[in-house]
């Protein structure tokens, strides 16, 4: 490995978010899966949450979309709903949902310094009932036009950005946050050595 790529490499794993992440319940197309990893790497987010439990797994992600982010995460693939809940509580203080309801917070006025997980549903019908009630609250993004939602993919993108304007703000960039044992088996999977 030449010392450019290895300080690339660990420039990368010092700047991840451990105390945020995605979660996809149900999102049929592998190319906006694919758009929403490469997003998650462009800000730090190595942990994704894939949760099909109406659909049959992937097994593969649109390759180029993603442009190879899917190499870069961590994957956490999901078929039952409460174990990958129970996951997600075990690692984020607030799971919040997307979601077009009258109650809904504005994206811009959550917290999104503290550990959260964030999740989005398919591209039909949205986040589902049954995921709503298990969150600690939904959210939307500030529109003005007709057509009152977004992309999966543009959705993402979207709060992401949001998520790491604040966490800019907050400096959550300036020190690595990865836990020891993370850090050392990313090292090893990334063959940093």
């Amino acid at each position: 490995m030449t010392a450019e790529r290895y300080k690339r490499l660990t420039s990368v794993l010092n700047k991840r978010q451990p105390d945020i992440t995605v979660v996809l319940e149900n999102v049929f197309d592998p190319h906006n899966i694919s758009a929403v990893m490469r997003t998650c790497d462009a800000v730090g987010i190595q942990d994704v949450y894939i949760l099909n439990n109406k659909i049959p797994p992937h097994k593969k992600w649109g390759y180029r979309s993603s442009s190879t982010a899917a190499e870069w995460l961590t994957i956490h693939q999901f078929t039952n709903v409460d174990e990958c809940f129970t996951e997600l509580r075990k690692r984020y203080k607030k799971i919040y949902a997307t979601h077009l309801s009258e109650d809904a917070t504005m994206l811009h006025q959550l917290n999104l310094t503290e550990s959260v997980a964030l999740v989005f549903g398919n591209e039909t019908f949205g986040v589902s009932e049954e995921i709503t009630k298990l969150v600690d609250g939904t959210f939307i993004i500030p529109q003005v036009g007709i057509i009152k939602s977004l992309n999966i993919s543009v959705a993402c993108a979207v709060t992401l950005y949001e998520a790491f304007r604040q966490k800019q703000i907050a400096a959550h960039y300036n020190e690595p946050k990865l836990g020891e044992q993370q850090l050392v088996e990313l090292k090893k999977e990334w063959k940093i050595e």
